[in-house]
């Protein structure tokens, strides 16, 4: 029997865990880990192309989160200047 253990990418974790801190951080550091988010999300969606690794749907939900992650970092900022 072959049985093939699959991992999940850390860029996947990765991304995920910054897209939901960028909700919680402030105009700056949220626009910081949405960006981080998505960078991460690609990354994450192009090594779960490989076999043996899964998490490219975390990533996806990863980068969909950093876009609404930057969205929020944006309101923040524009509150912040009123």
């Amino acid at each position: 029997m072959d049985s093939k253990q699959t991992s999940t990418s850390v860029a996947s974790i990765i991304a995920i865990l910054a897209a939901i801190f960028s909700f919680y951080s402030g105009a700056f550091f949220g626009l910081i880990l949405a960006l981080i988010a998505f960078v991460f999300g690609v990354f994450g969606i192009v090594s779960a192309l490989m076999p043996n690794v899964s998490g490219g749907l975390l990533s996806i939900l990863a980068i969909i989160l950093s876009f609404f992650g930057v969205i929020a970092a944006i309101i923040k900022a524009i509150m912040w200047l009123l």
